[in-house]
């Protein structure tokens, strides 16, 4: 069973809410008097939320207007359009601390507003005064297929392009060629690059994978300026470059660290995927040699007793014979079966050589048998 919260009604202002007042006072006069008080409380209180607004919308412009001026004058070449430039910059900072201190006031406000004890004026509004269709808006969103296929034809196009980026050094140079082509400023590169970075580093060429790195740290960082100013990151590259070739030590510590970490997870990616490939490996050798009975015969070698081992070693069956009649016999039958599985011992083989080889194939295999046969009337005594 559900409760009712009544506590949003325990902060209520209504001007006649004392029943009881003083003889000589006038009753109606005083609510009247509440009522006008109140109103006029919040009509100021009104008036403040709007001028908080106002200061906001004219510090975003004010943002606006400095951050297009920095643009302006980015890659400036004269001494008076540098010095115009650091100007710019200061004012877009003072800029952007002036929108900080005014959100934050304005949440000040509102937090403020909902404090505000519920009258005869707010309890009661206008319910509805429009219709409103619910119709599910139309997914923008990417499916992970068509991303995948998004990334293979920009890869398939303009691969050669980003290779050679990755290969760049001098802030400048990067610069310079992201201004001949833009096209390069957008998630698909920064993707192919990770994927280039893990393959260097399996094929083992360190230095290649750091310079790699750290140009795919550019990009990501490009990528994010972009998000975080909500507009196209081919609109804002040269601001990252101008930013991060005048940067405090601050920012040129958090694009290290950026790089470093990254790094790591390269290794660890490459790692992991050289372990996966060596498993593969190893996975398919062991196929290649499995026995008749499908079991590895290096496993099974493994498995026998050493005396057994040294017969297999020396590749002598008389000592075969000899180890396999000492043995119990139900862990003869046992260890005799798994090498027969494995193929590390072949009943019956024939070889092609000469005759005394086949003479030899001869000796072998009664002795074979015999072995069999007494280790069979060893059982029948034992039962």
């Amino acid at each position: 069973m559900t409760t009712i919260d009544y506590s949003v009604w325990d902060h209520i202002e209504v001007s006649d809410d004392e029943d009881d007042t003083h003889p000589n006072i006038d009753t109606p006069s005083l609510f009247r008097w509440r009522h006008q008080a109140r109103v006029e409380r919040m009509e100021a209180f009104q008036k403040k939320g709007e001028e908080l607004e106002k200061v906001l919308t004219d510090s975003k412009k004010k943002l606006a207007d400095a951050q297009k001026k920095v643009r302006d004058l980015e890659g400036a070449a004269t001494d008076e359009a540098k010095a115009e430039l650091v100007k710019a910059q200061a004012e877009e900072k003072q800029a952007r601390r002036e929108e900080r201190a005014a959100e934050k006031k304005l949440d000040e406000y509102h937090r403020e507003e909902k404090k505000q004890p519920w009258n005869v004026d707010t309890l009661c509004k206008e319910g509805f005064s429009k219709s409103v269709l619910n119709i599910k808006p139309e997914n923008q969103e990417e499916t992970e297929d068509e991303k995948e296929e998004k990334h293979k034809t920009f890869v398939e196009k303009h691969e050669k392009e980003i290779k050679h980026f990755g290969m760049m050094r001098r802030w400048d140079d990067s610069q310079k060629y992201l201004s001949d082509n833009p096209h390069l400023v957008c998630e698909e590169t920064a993707n192919y690059l990770v994927i280039m970075c893990i393959d260097l580093e399996v094929e083992e060429k360190h230095a290649l994978m750091e310079q790699v790195a750290h140009q795919t740290i550019v990009m990501q960082f490009i990528l994010e300026l972009a998000k975080s100013l909500k507009v196209d990151p081919r609109g804002c590259f040269r601001q990252f470059f101008t930013k991060i070739k005048t940067a405090d030590q601050q920012y040129q510590d958090a694009f290290n660290d950026e790089l470093e970490s990254f790094k790591e997870r390269v290794r660890g990616r490459a790692k992991i995927r050289i372990e996966k490939a060596m498993k593969e490996y190893e996975e398919e050798e062991r196929q290649k040699r499995l026995g008749p009975g499908g079991l590895d015969p290096v496993e099974v070698y493994e498995s026998l007793p050493e005396g057994m081992q040294k017969c297999f070693d020396e590749k002598d069956i008389s000592l075969l014979q000899d180890a396999i009649s000492k043995m119990d016999p139900t862990e003869a039958k046992y260890h005799m079966k798994r090498c027969i599985d494995s193929g590390l011992w072949v009943p019956n083989s024939r070889t092609d050589g000469d005759d005394d080889d086949k003479e030899d194939d001869k000796d072998d295999e009664p002795k074979y048998e015999e072995v069999k046969r007494e280790t069979a009337e060893e059982e029948k005594e034992e039962k």
